[in-house]
């Protein structure tokens, strides 16, 4: 395993260690506080499944959340796997040997590409509205999501907030695959994972006891009450 990652070993190679997501967000927390102490840092949370795990995260550590719209660029006749991932600011990233073994033509990929751009502009709306983004130069940003199956949205995410300037880029996840984390840990200055599973087989679900594909209006309640307690703190 790559040095800068932190885990815990209990939970290697597990399966349903988490209650749910809030539960798995608070014992992250207790991972990242040595990390982020004395630290300028700011949460991005990757919708929609990062957000409650970000959000139990921001309210242990009382640190400041916000979203980071990241969209895996779905196989046509597989939606539930990608081969790149499109970010809140436009940038493509794209795993140039899975196009290569999937045969898509340069036609194909663009297409998946715009549509793809598209529904992260809806998101972008829905989840932030007119705020602006927030200035990440010079602060320790971490982004958290439910779990890093291929690790290719991460890599994106971590890829555009590079360019923002920041101090130091953590990815924090309760669960990831073994392939996901070897990809995204060299890429990023610190990677917290609770559960890594090594296999052939993996699903960010089976690490949730309760698991279910969040909405959108429950991602931006979250959102909304995360806002409402830190402008009463």
């Amino acid at each position: 395993m790559v040095s800068n990652v932190i885990e815990e070993l209990a939970y290697k190679d597990r399966e349903f260690v988490f209650k749910d997501r809030l539960h798995a967000g608070e014992l992250l927390a207790d991972k990242l506080r040595p990390l982020l102490v004395d630290a300028n840092v700011q949460l991005l949370a990757v919708p929609s499944g990062g957000v409650p795990v970000a959000h139990a995260v921001a309210q242990k550590l009382k640190i400041p959340l916000d979203v980071a719209v990241v969209r895996k660029i779905q196989i046509p006749w597989n939606t539930e796997a990608g081969f790149g991932a499109v970010t809140w600011d436009g940038r493509v990233l794209l795993n140039e040997l899975l196009v290569g073994q999937l045969g898509l033509s340069t036609e194909a990929v663009e297409q998946c590409i715009s549509r793809t751009r598209e529904i992260v502009r809806q998101r972008v709306q829905i989840f932030r509205s007119t705020r602006r983004f927030p200035d990440l130069n010079g602060k320790t940003v971490v982004l958290v999501d439910d779990g890093l199956a291929s690790g290719f949205t991460m890599l994106a995410a971590a890829e555009s907030v590079r360019t923002k300037h920041p101090r130091k880029i953590v990815v924090a996840v309760p669960t990831g695959s073994a392939n996901a984390i070897e990809l995204v840990a060299p890429n990023v200055d610190e990677l917290v994972c609770l559960n890594i599973r090594r296999g052939l087989i993996f699903a960010v679900a089976d690490a949730y006891e309760v698991w279910y594909d969040l909405p959108d209006e429950e991602v931006v309640e979250y959102l909304e009450e995360f806002e409402k307690i830190s402008n009463t703190q």
